[in-house]
């Protein structure tokens, strides 16, 4: 599995979006698709966000499923992936819980693609500021730089070619598998 990360605003729909035209196999996300559900069912984003814990354990259990379900043999690009979770606990002031820890014992990337952020634009489902986006971006990339997957930096260009980049990226790795990151992402 490949996991294609990005934080709030950072054009990682479109990227995802582009690898799919291109007939590569993307996730969901599941945050988004936890508040789409429940706001079928009536709930306002508010209520869907007013506790917490709650909101990221079930989005949790989202990914842990739909990671579960998927070879690691395959080439995935996960929108979100069980690390993120991590990320999320520690904006919102959460202690993680046993799930998510036993979690992350056992996840395996086979490239982790960091993309810089672009302004943000908000929508009914992303309520954060700038500075939150930056907070959220930050704590992403400590997560994944603590663990053992190559971690590739995304930079700001054209979608187009941010996708080029990336399956470049993927090209790389499976010409040279022996290649490792040390999981440090240069600032």
């Amino acid at each position: 599995m490949v996991r294609h990360y990005r934080g709030p605003g950072s054009g990682k729909t479109t990227t995802i979006n582009i690898l799919a035209k291109r007939n590569y196999h993307v996730t969901i996300e599941h945050a988004r698709h936890y508040i789409d559900t429940q706001r079928i069912g009536g709930k306002s984003v508010m209520e869907i966000r007013s506790n917490q814990r709650e909101f990221q354990q079930k989005v949790l259990a989202m990914q842990l499923e739909q990671e579960r379900s998927m070879s690691p043999e395959d080439t995935v690009f996960l929108d979100r992936a069980i690390p993120d979770s991590l990320a999320y606990y520690r904006f919102m002031g959460l202690e993680p819980d046993e799930k998510l820890n036993d979690a992350l014992k056992t996840v395996s990337y086979k490239k982790v693609f960091i993309l810089d952020v672009l302004p943000l634009v908000n929508d009914y489902a992303r309520s954060e500021d700038a500075a939150a986006q930056k907070r959220i971006h930050q704590l992403l990339i400590d997560v994944y730089s603590s663990l053992p997957f190559p971690v590739v930096r995304v930079p700001v260009m054209p979608p187009e070619e941010r996708v080029d980049f990336i399956l470049e990226n993927i090209e790389s790795l499976e010409k040279h598998p022996q290649i490792k990151s040390n999981g440090n992402i240069p600032q």
